[in-house]
């Protein structure tokens, strides 16, 4: 066991949207990202997907609402959802999905990682 101080892992990375795994708990990863601009349309069609605001405020475009989540705010992604994260400024996130997750689900774009850093 150790502990981990969230502010000093966001400062060991400066790319965006590219999730940093910090931990794993019971199969879930825990990552970290920042975001700047749009993402891509996507879903994760067997995996919820979690995202915890620390700071800023993340817009998430589903096909009926918008959703704003400001710091502080969560909200879960169900599996099979389309979603489109967007951040006019920078946003850092805290991500709690399985490890099998996919980055952009089953589309293929520039954006997608395929290779998860830990840090």
């Amino acid at each position: 066991m150790k502990s981990i101080n969230i502010n000093e892992k966001f400062n060991l990375f400066q790319e965006h949207w590219t999730p940093k795994l910090i931990g794993e708990l019971n199969g879930q990863a825990v990552k970290l990202a920042k975001l700047k601009g749009e993402f891509i349309w996507h879903n994760h069609k067997d995996e919820d997907e979690l995202f915890f605001v620390i700071k800023g405020t993340l817009i998430i475009e589903l096909e009926d609402k918008i959703l704003t989540l400001s710091e502080g705010d969560m909200t879960i992604i169900p599996r099979g959802v389309e979603h489109k994260p967007i951040a006019e400024k920078e946003v850092w996130v805290m991500l709690f999905e399985p490890m099998c997750t996919k980055h952009t689900g089953e589309v293929e774009h520039e954006l997608t990682q395929t290779e998860m850093e830990k840090i």
